[in-house]
C-alpha cells in the first residue's frame, strides 16, 4: 500500500466520553464525521486535545476503527503518549494494526525518567523499528523539549518524517525550519499564528484550534496556498481571542466547552481534569460571541 500524503490540516480529535468515563462512541462518530464534512486533509487521535495521555490502547484502537470504517482513505495520524520505550511501542502497534497510517509521539514526559538526547534517540529508533510507520515527533514536552540540531539527528532514523512544533513559539518554529531547510516535515501548533507558520513554510497543522473551527482552518490553509494572504491573515485574527481563551494546562476541557457553545457535544472529559472555572467559561463564551461564531 502506498505510503499516504501527510499535510495540510489534520484535525485532532476530541475524546468524549460519558459521564462515568467510558468512551461514547457515538459522539467519537458525530465529531468525525464533523471533521470530514469540513473538508480537513487528515484525522488525528490520542493527541493532546484527544487527551490522549489518559486514553487507554485499547480505545485508541476503537476510535481509529472508527475513522476507517466512516472513510477508507483520510490519512490517520495516531498520537503516542506514553511514559516507557515498552508503552509507546504498544500503542503504535497497535494503532497501526486498527489502521493508522502514521504515529505522532511525544517524548517521555515524567519527570524522573526524561531522558538524554541518545535516550531519545534509542526511543524513536526502537518505535521505528518496531512499527515501520511513518512518525512524526510531537516537540510539545517543556521538560524535554527535542532541539532543532535533536531532529537533525533523528530525521537519520528510517520513517521518522517530520516534527509537530509545538513549544516555544513561531521563533522556535522558524529556528527548527532554519536548521533542517527542507530536511523533514513541519507540522505547525502554534495555534494563535499559524498563518505566521504557514508563510514560514509549514507543511501543515496538527493543531487543537483546527478541532474547534475545522472549515475556517481548511479555508485559511487553501488561501495561503492561493496566495490570498490578506483574507487567510483576517482569519487567523477571528480566531485569535478564542483561542487566547482556550490556551494553557488543562485546555482539553475548555475545548470541550467551546465546542458546547458552538453547539457540538464533545461529551465528559476524563478524570481528574473535569472543572472548569466560571471565570475561564465566561471568557471563552465573550471571545466566541465578539468574534460572531455564537449569538
Amino acid at each position: 500500500m502506498a505510503e499516504k500524503k501527510l499535510y495540510g490540516i489534520i484535525a485532532p480529535l476530541i475524546t468524549p466520553f460519558t459521564k462515568d468515563g467510558e468512551l461514547d462512541e457515538a459522539l467519537v462518530e458525530k465529531e468525525i464525521k464533523f471533521l470530514l464534512k469540513s473538508g480537513v486533509h487528515g484525522i488525528s487521535p490520542g493527541g493532546s486535545t484527544g487527551e490522549g495521555a489518559a486514553v487507554t490502547d485499547e480505545e485508541l484502537v476503537r476510535m481509529i476503527k472508527l475513522i476507517r470504517s466512516i472513510d477508507r482513505d483520510i490519512p490517520i495520524v495516531a498520537g503516542i503518549i506514553r511514559n516507557s520505550t515498552r508503552a509507546a511501542v504498544a500503542g503504535a502497534l497497535a494503532a497501526k494494526a486498527a489502521g493508522a497510517d502514521a504515529l505522532m509521539v511525544t517524548p517521555v514526559s515524567y519527570n524522573v525518567l526524561v531522558p538524554d538526547d541518545e535516550g531519545n534517540y534509542s526511543f524513536y529508533e526502537a518505535i521505528s523499528k518496531a512499527t515501520d510507520l511513518p512518525i512524526v515527533i510531537y516537540n510539545v514536552v517543556p521538560q524535554n523539549t527535542i532541539s532543532a540540531p535533536l531532529f537533525s539527528r533523528l530525521l537519520n532514523i528510517e520513517n521518522v518524517i517530520g516534527i509537530k512544533q509545538s513549544c516555544g513559539g513561531i521563533m522556535a518554529f522558524y529556528e527548527m525550519k532554519m536548521v533542517n531547510g527542507s530536511r523533514g516535515k513541519i507540522f505547525s501548533a502554534t495555534d494563535d499564528m499559524l498563518y505566521s507558520t504557514y508563510e514560514l513554510g509549514a507543511d501543515g497543522a496538527i493543531s487543537a484550534i483546527l478541532t474547534v473551527f475545522p472549515e475556517i482552518c481548511v479555508e485559511m490553509w487553501n488561501d495561503v496556498q492561493n496566495k490570498n494572504s490578506a483574507h487567510a491573515l483576517e482569519l487567523q485574527n477571528r480566531m485569535y481571542a478564542t483561542w487566547q481563551a482556550i490556551a494553557g494546562n488543562q485546555f482539553p476541557i475548555r475545548i470541550k466547552h467551546a465546542l458546547h457553545l458552538l453547539g457540538r457535544n464533545p461529551g465528559y472529559p476524563r478524570s481528574p481534569i473535569t472543572h472548569i472555572a466560571e471565570q475561564d467559561q465566561k471568557r471563552i463564551e465573550t471571545a466566541l460571541r465578539d468574534a460572531g461564531f455564537i449569538h
